[in-house]
């Protein structure tokens, strides 16, 4: 089997096959994590908020808690006195109740005085000892945040699906919630392949070259909502890469490798998942990205990815990484398409859906030219444009969708 791909099939139908891979092999588990380890994650369920937010009437200014009565027709020149009983900072619990004819010194945060309704900020203020003037008028309510303003308890605090940011953290801190039921991060078993990697720690001598793969997939993995779990580097040998691959599906729900894909002699993982399992595709009419491999071992999909690093990416992003966002819950992010003009021709390869990395600037799409091995391309490289099979050029000035990186 390692000498010739199977049938090359369209871009369309590799996607129809992964897709019905993952809805038939795999399903959306959540579990139980500290809101300390939550950030970046789904939420599963609906959260409900444990109590009202604010959990008191509290000040939403330093100033001094009144009566709003007291300082009807308070101004500049005829001020309003009042007679401060007490100091309530944020964090202490007022004693005394403000009535008419007195007032309440209070920082923002701290709970307002019962009788209190109204928040004077202390720049309209003058003190004098107990002696309190009030140079603005109040309304009832001004600068006070009611209890359950924002949200009463019981009420949806965040909907199941929403990714959980330092904001939204935030604001089940606020609610006093110390877990979250999220949605369980799919687990990928990440493999190199090819007698010249070596670690980036490691020298470099001829005929070598650092993998690049490892990192880059697996930062792409993390992006789409994966834990990863990294296999290190194989060499092209069929028992080497039996032994991982086997390890791979044991460990985790997928296993992607990189490398080892083409129709050449020296590639070998065709024939090993064709000895453990089964191979669905070898072969997708696209470009780069012609030899992908997708098989099934021991109920686990095994994806191998073209060898050079641009190829790799691209076939990730455009292919597998949809259905990874689907299984951990994640979304694309609405700004990931956009529409941009093309700064010049593009001359692709009729017959086959091409993939381009591009630059973005001003509002062009800039296509760089450089191999799928061209490590500089990535580095500058800002998302990358598709391109139809039955199209042969794209003309200067047309607009295309960019697939923008996150």
């Amino acid at each position: 089997m390692g000498t010739e791909f199977l049938e090359i099939i369209d871009v369309d139908d590799a996607r129809m096959i992964i897709g019905e891979l993952v809805d038939e092999l795999y399903s959306r588990g959540s579990e139980v994590v500290e809101i300390g380890d939550a950030a970046g994650r789904v939420l599963a369920v609906d959260v409900e908020s444990p109590i009202d937010l604010p959990p008191f009437d509290r000040a939403s200014r330093d100033g001094y808690a009144v009566v709003a009565a007291d300082t009807f027709g308070a101004g500049d020149e005829n001020p309003v006195r009042l007679k401060c009983i007490e100091m309530v900072e944020a964090g202490s619990i007022p004693s005394l109740r403000v009535t008419e004819g007195f007032c309440t010194r209070i920082s923002t945060g701290a709970p307002v005085p019962e009788g209190a309704d109204a928040i004077v900020m202390v720049e309209y203020t003058e003190a004098d000892g107990d002696d309190v003037f009030i140079y603005r008028p109040a309304y009832p309510s001004q600068h006070i945040g009611a209890r359950g303003s924002d949200i009463k308890e019981g009420e949806i605090l965040l909907h199941s699906g929403t990714l959980l940011s330092p904001d939204k953290v935030a604001a089940l801190s606020a609610a006093g919630i110390s877990s979250v039921r999220v949605i369980s991060e799919p687990s990928v078993y990440v493999i190199s392949t090819g007698n010249e990697l070596i670690g980036p720690s490691e020298t470099l001598e001829p005929g070598r070259i650092f993998d690049s793969n490892s990192a880059g997939i697996a930062a792409a993995l993390e992006e789409a909502g994966c834990s990863v779990i990294h296999g290190g580097i194989v060499r092209d040998d069929h028992h080497e890469l039996r032994e991982a691959i086997s390890r791979g599906v044991e460990e985790a729900d997928l296993v992607i490798t990189s490398g080892g894909t083409s129709a050449g002699t020296g590639d070998v993982l065709s024939d090993v998942l064709e000895e453990l399992g089964e191979v669905l595709i070898h072969g997708i009419s696209m470009k780069p990205g012609k030899p992908t491999i997708v098989g099934v071992v021991s109920g686990k999909i095994v994806i191998g990815l073209p060898g050079f690093p641009v190829a790799a990416l691209l076939v990730f992003k455009s292919l597998i990484d949809p259905f990874l966002r689907k299984l951990s819950g994640m979304k694309a992010s609405e700004e990931s398409v956009k529409t941009f003009k093309l700064s010049e021709r593009f001359h692709s390869s009729k017959g086959r859906v091409q993939y381009a990395l591009v630059r973005v600037d001003g509002g062009y799409a800039h296509p760089i030219f450089r191999d799928s091995g061209a490590i500089a391309s990535l580095a500058q490289a800002d998302g990358y444009i598709e391109i139809p099979k039955n199209v042969e050029i794209l003309h200067e000035g047309e607009d295309v969708q960019v697939f923008l990186f996150e």
